[in-house]
């Protein structure tokens, strides 16, 4: 066949491809909608989903995991744009109603219009940590609509593009957030509770302890080992039975995420298979003792250390609850116009040892002691010995649940902070070893 010819089928092939697709009957459905059609179909299909769930949505979310914890929150979408609410935030896990709007713009997204419980994760002003100050918990109330998987709605959060799905409620869900914060209240404790917290990682063969400092308002902590660099974090929502973490803990090979409250113990107990546990934890003991104690001693130099009502000292992060209200039942129990001024410990003074109370409108209290030392236990156990210097009366009624706290018979641990409150005076802690009681002070 001649070239030319061949050029002429190929011509009249090509012409028969182009006529065929031109004048098919079936259409790409992406094409079949302008931009604009499409947007606003997917807010249809938005808004039919969220009315859609007779008992609502619930989700879990995590601003931030790698320095906060989660929260729950239920949705029941109605009518109208109006949306009820509830949360474990706080204690207030009630329902409340509010506005909620399907947007258009670059993609569809579902914005809580009016104020209700997801707005306490947006507001600057309400942050958990120094470090989160004018961010608030980074919380969003805008959320970008990315489909539907297996029941579930993804969205995609505003301010950091972290993925958040919406699963459908139960009743149980609705009242599970009470529930939710009694477990809050058990991790966080009360101003009773031991004040230090550990983890504890079996591998069924050994056990290892890590320290956790444990940030409540956030919910999250961070286990440092006590004999090595190792260190996870543990971003920390609730649940009715106990608390899930994120990540998961990884024991053995083994992925633990779900630390089941043990009311017995106050412990949290992850549990997996031969023998692989990780479990949090509190403890009267400091996970890591100093030698600070042996500055007291005798035979040492003469120590005066004091703290203020009113002062810097009294912001000390290191105070506890526990010695606030006992500060707080001495002046309830004074008569009208008087109050402590000061509590002052010196330590190999000229005239002794001695814890040293000082007030408005009354006379000072020298409660003398002998220094004693733990040395298994690191630390110092401040013994009675008279109330300003009678050996035979008892401790002032007003005085002796506070001074029980010093005067611990197991001892009190010392430590020198690492922070300075308002002068450049060296701040230490002394702390019960029986009870939540932390006191910080100045060495003056």
């Amino acid at each position: 066949m001649k070239i030319k010819n061949i050029n002429k089928y190929l011509i009249l092939a090509l012409i028969a491809i182009i006529v065929g697709a031109c004048t098919s009957t079936e259409v790409d459905p992406k094409f079949d909608q302008t931009p604009t059609e499409r947007l606003n179909a997917r807010k249809v299909e938005l808004n039919d989903l969220l009315l859609s769930s007779e008992l609502g949505w619930k989700a879990v979310y995590y601003t931030d995991s790698t320095q906060l914890g989660g929260f729950t929150h239920v949705f029941k979408f109605l009518p109208e744009g109006k949306v009820d609410m509830a949360s474990d935030f706080d204690d207030d896990t009630t329902i409340h109603r509010s506005q909620y709007d399907i947007q258009v713009g670059s993609t569809v997204s579902l914005v809580f219009t009016t104020n209700n419980r997801i707005h306490l994760l947006s507001d600057a002003a309400n942050f958990p940590t120094a470090s989160l100050l004018g961010k608030g918990y980074l919380g969003d109330f805008q959320f970008y609509y990315y489909g539907q998987e297996n029941g579930q709605i993804i969205f995609r959060t505003n301010r950091n593009g972290h993925e958040l799905r919406f699963v459908k409620a139960t009743a149980d869900d609705w009242t599970n957030l009470a529930g939710g914060v009694i477990i809050n209240q058990n991790i966080t404790g009360d101003a009773t509770s031991p004040l230090f917290r550990l983890v504890e990682i079996n591998d069924g063969s050994s056990v290892q302890q890590y320290n956790f400092d444990f940030n409540a308002a956030a919910r999250f902590g961070i286990a440092e080992s006590l004999t090595s660099n190792d260190s996870f974090n543990l971003a920390l929502s609730y649940t009715p039975t106990g608390a899930v973490v994120k990540p998961a803990v990884v024991v053995k090979g083994q992925k633990l995420t779900n630390f089941v409250y043990d009311a017995s113990t106050s412990n949290f107990v992850a549990t997996g298979t031969g023998g692989v546990t990780a479990t949090i934890k509190f403890t009267n003991t400091p996970p890591i003792l100093t030698d600070d104690y042996k500055m007291m001693l005798p035979g040492r130099a003469a120590n005066r250390f004091g703290y203020y009502p009113g002062d810097y000292i009294e912001d000390a992060p290191t105070n506890s609850v526990l010695f606030y209200e006992e500060l707080e039942n001495i002046n309830a129990s004074l008569p009208a116009g008087q109050s402590i001024s000061s509590i002052q410990l010196y330590t190999n003074h000229a005239l002794g040892n001695f814890i040293y109370y000082t007030f408005v409108g009354r006379a000072a209290i020298f409660h003398y002691v002998d220094v004693i030392e733990d040395a298994a236990g690191k630390k110092v156990i401040l013994k009675h010995k008279s109330w300003n210097g009678n050996t035979t009366v008892a401790a002032p009624p007003f005085l002796a649940s506070f001074d029980s706290h010093l005067t611990d018979p197991n001892g009190i641990y010392v430590k020198q902070e690492n922070f300075k409150l308002g002068y450049t005076n060296i701040i230490y802690t002394l702390t019960s070893s029986s009870s939540s009681f932390r006191m910080s002070v100045w060495q003056l």
